[in-house]
């Protein structure tokens, strides 16, 4: 009998503590966006967080800041449905060099510790080479 009174503690302890409400989860490992190596002159620097409300509340994204002038994110406004799916847009300004900024994003999340998610871009941009026609190539077999 003190067993099945425990067993019932139990399950009745957890249901009590079982937490409910919006839970946010992204398609991108480590929450991170990888440029790679791209051209300043071919890549407009655009990307996209997918992420899904997996939660049995609406997900409510409150604020996104980046850590420079540099990247600009953009949220959708209205609340995420339970099961639903959305993306956070972020535009770096393509200046050469290395990629290293982080999006602080504010929501009702229960997942994170304050609804806070930390997501990341890396990567390098880099001038494409200029090709001369014009110029000799001293490898050429022809100029040996």
């Amino acid at each position: 009998m003190k067993k099945y009174l425990l067993l019932v503690l139990v399950i009745f302890s957890s249901a009590v503590f079982a937490q409910s409400g919006a839970k946010i989860e992204f398609k991108d490992k480590d929450n991170t966006i990888d440029y790679g190596t791209v051209n300043k002159e071919d890549d407009n620097g655009l990307r996209a967080f997918v992420f899904t409300n997996t939660g049995d509340a609406p997900l409510i994204i409150k604020d996104a800041k980046s850590t420079c002038g540099c990247t600009v994110p953009s949220f959708p406004k209205e609340p995420i449905a339970p099961g639903q799916s959305g993306k956070i847009e972020v535009k770096y300004n393509m200046n050469t060099g290395p990629i290293r900024k982080t999006i602080t994003i504010e929501t009702n999340a229960i997942n994170y510790d304050e609804g806070r998610v930390a997501l990341k871009i890396k990567g390098e941009v880099i001038v494409k080479p200029v090709v001369n026609l014009l110029e000799k190539k001293s490898n050429s077999p022809m100029m040996q």
